[in-house]
């Protein structure tokens, strides 16, 4: 096999978005993912090429997920193409009383009850991590996330790339966060898929460090004192060595040297894919700034310590938007000058979105309606929890999750009312 010359920094992007499949009146989980697949494929698949965009299955029986078939050289066309799936999807579940339904975390879903793992093909691998962390739990059966897979090419893009990557990850969750509602109660976390991603590999701690990846700059550093150290932690558990890949690691993102890129996992999925793919593109967006030290020097980005940049995640896992940044040379990063001035995340996504150009953006790309929902009500969690109320019950609940499916199957954002 010939090995693809890779892809110099912000050439091509890869996106991934995982969807639950529940039913269509109760919307309780509805594990059916086989069985979609096979009404396709004619086969129990894990896989099928679609075109641009590929359906697989994940290791809970009830998700679905669509991804980019190849590298897509720009992120414009993509809302279009996922939407195009999502539809067709929509009325293959029909036959199974089933639809779509987004959001990072199902509302009420009882993992300990209702979890299945995929039980076909690679179902090694899913039961290798099952018997070794438990997957009848949240962490595992209940969080569905966008990917964002960005390209080097060399060692030297690698470097720039993470060190950015690394700094930018803990405010990401203030624009994606769309998980507040646990078994039907609203908690005090907007993103509670991240609190349960962060805790799900406890029994080995290295598999998920801080969320936050610690500075590497090579290849070679990343595998010594990242990846080794993963291995050699899982290895009593796992003397097979099923999980001896790079995709073990569950940092918030995570190296993949088998295809020169970067895949960022923090990001909850919202409720239609022109929201997701609005997110990457200001993602990358500012990414590039950082790559390119508009506001200051790699080394001084690389200086952030894996402790200080996690406690900012914490906080803005917690109240994204509204979270207060307290560190001002985490600030500074971003050219924010020393003042007494109060700095929420959101107000310094405002302050990027201006770096960025964002009405140039919306010029030529669909990001204007998205960016701007999210900036003016803020990210879907908290317009979620302004539908819903801070106690609501099960027919609000429901009623608005029905109202978030069809936001999904008809490609609209969320914009509650009064």
């Amino acid at each position: 096999m010939i090995r693809p010359t890779p892809i110099p920094l912000f050439e091509a992007y890869g996106v991934e978005l995982e969807y639950m499949i529940v039913d269509a009146e109760s919307l309780n989980v509805l594990p059916v993912t086989d069985k979609v697949l096979f009404d396709v494929v004619g086969e129990y698949a894990s896989d099928l090429d679609a075109g641009a965009i590929s359906w697989s299955n994940e290791l809970a029986l009830h998700v679905i997920e669509l991804k980019t078939t190849d590298p897509a050289r720009s992120l414009g066309p993509l809302p279009g193409l996922f939407q195009e799936q999502i539809e067709r999807i929509g009325r293959l579940l029909q036959s199974h009383g089933g639809r779509l339904m987004p959001t990072a975390m199902h509302p009420w879903m009882d993992p300990d009850r209702e979890m299945q793992l995929w039980p076909h093909e690679n179902n090694t691998v899913y039961s290798t991590f099952d018997r070794i962390f438990n997957c009848c739990g949240h962490g595992w059966a209940n969080l569905q996330s966008v990917h964002l897979n960005l390209p080097f090419a060399n060692d030297v893009e690698f470097g720039k790339l993470h060190t950015a990557i690394r700094l930018l990850l803990p405010i990401m969750p203030a624009l994606a966060a769309s998980s507040p509602i646990v078994e039907r109660r609203v908690t005090n976390v907007l993103d509670n898929r991240l609190n349960f991603y962060r805790s799900n590999a406890s029994r080995v701690p290295s598999v998920t460090g801080l969320v936050v990846p610690e500075p590497a700059t090579t290849r070679h550093e990343y595998e010594t004192q990242i990846l080794e150290r993963i291995y050699k932690d899982l290895a009593p558990y796992d003397p097979e060595g099923v999980l001896r890949h790079e995709w073990a690691n569950a940092r918030g993102a995570i190296a993949r040297f088998d295809r020169n890129t970067i895949e960022v996992r923090v990001l909850d999925v919202q409720e239609c894919p022109q929201a997701d793919v609005a997110i990457c593109t200001a993602i990358s967006s500012v990414l590039k700034m950082l790559v390119d030290e508009k506001w200051t020097p790699a080394e001084r980005q690389l200086a952030m310590s894996t402790e200080s940049l996690a406690a900012i995640l914490l906080d803005v896992m917690r109240d994204a938007d509204q979270a207060v940044i307290r560190d001002r040379g985490y600030l500074a990063q971003f050219g924010v000058e020393p003042t007494g001035e109060e700095w929420t995340a959101g107000k310094l996504w405002g302050r990027l979105f201006e770096a960025m150009g964002l009405d140039s953006v919306a010029a030529d790309e669909a990001w204007e309606e998205p960016l701007r929902t999210i900036a003016t009500h803020g990210p879907l969690a908290r317009r979620i929890i302004h539908a819903i109320g801070a106690t609501p019950d099960e027919a609000t609940m429901r009623r608005v999750y029905h109202q978030l499916c069809d936001c999904l199957q008809e490609g609209r954002m969320f914009v509650p009312h009064g």
